[in-house]
């Protein structure tokens, strides 16, 4: 815990993954809701079936889903959300001519049920 999950439609070709990535994991361990930084997990998926809408083209996404044991504040939740996605604002790409939506969404992890070990 945490792990952050980010999904991003193949058409935003050159997507600067290990750039994001460092910078993710920087701005998310800068809140004190993160004790250990060895704790957060980050990936990207890169989506090559999508459809957006009923549109046939034009349109590009990046979804990221912040999973945390529960407990947060809505306040400490709003933080979290807002500064993975100023992340994403500033480097998910913008191709001419493309709608890119923008999306992050935090997860309440079940405390009970989730194991974690360090082996």
């Amino acid at each position: 815990m945490p792990h952050l999950i980010v999904e991003y439609s193949a058409n935003l070709a050159g997507y600067p993954e290990a750039e994001a990535l460092a910078a993710l994991n920087a701005a998310v361990c800068a809140s004190p809701e993160v004790k250990d930084e060895a704790d957060l997990k980050t990936r990207f998926v890169h989506t090559s079936a999508f459809e957006i809408g009923t549109a046939p083209a034009n349109r590009a996404f990046v979804h990221a889903e912040l999973r945390l044991l529960a407990g947060r504040t809505p306040q400490a939740k709003a933080d979290l959300a807002e500064r993975v996605a100023a992340v994403l604002r500033r480097l998910t790409p913008r191709p001419a001519g493309l709608m890119v939506q923008l999306s992050v969404d935090v997860v309440d992890m079940d405390r009970p049920s989730y194991v974690k070990e360090r082996l």
